[in-house]
């Protein structure tokens, strides 16, 4: 399924995105260093090993961003405008090496656009969950999307 237009949106619409990804220490590693992410718990394994979690941890903006990009082409593949915002972002649970991710998204509101006719921002719940269905991030994400006009 391809990205949907504006007037296609409704309240409740849920997608259980197809699309899973098993993080390896590779995504960590290089997503760490890309951003300047000096956090040891990501990077060091002996100073990880010495933390509650006894592990090296994955970057949490490497988990949000997967867990948008893998929403992106059920969602809005050739109907977004712009993304708006991203809101009420959480991480409940660590995300460590070896984890199975997928994501799910609601729509949580449609409305027309007040300033840009036939077009209307789409506000969906997107949520990662890991291979023991435990919430692993969670956030709004609001989207300027085409009408089909």
């Amino acid at each position: 399924m391809a990205g949907r237009f504006f007037e296609e949106w409704q309240v409740g619409d849920t997608v259980q995105h197809e699309l899973r990804r098993t993080v390896t220490e590779t995504d960590n590693l290089l997503f760490t260093t890309m951003t300047h992410n000096s956090q040891p718990l990501h990077l060091d394994a002996e100073a990880a090993k010495a933390s509650e979690f006894g592990r090296i941890l994955v970057n949490g903006t490497f988990t949000f961003s997967l867990m948008v990009g893998i929403s992106v082409a059920d969602t809005t593949v050739g109907t977004l405008i712009a993304n708006l915002g991203y809101d009420k972002l959480v991480m409940p649970k660590p995300v460590f090496i070896g984890d199975t991710l997928r994501a799910t998204s609601e729509v949580m509101e449609v409305r027309p656009s007040k300033s840009r006719p036939g077009q209307g921002v789409v506000t969906w719940k997107h949520r990662m969950l890991n291979q023991r269905d435990e919430l692993v991030c969670e956030c709004l994400r609001s989207a300027l999307i085409k009408g089909r006009g």
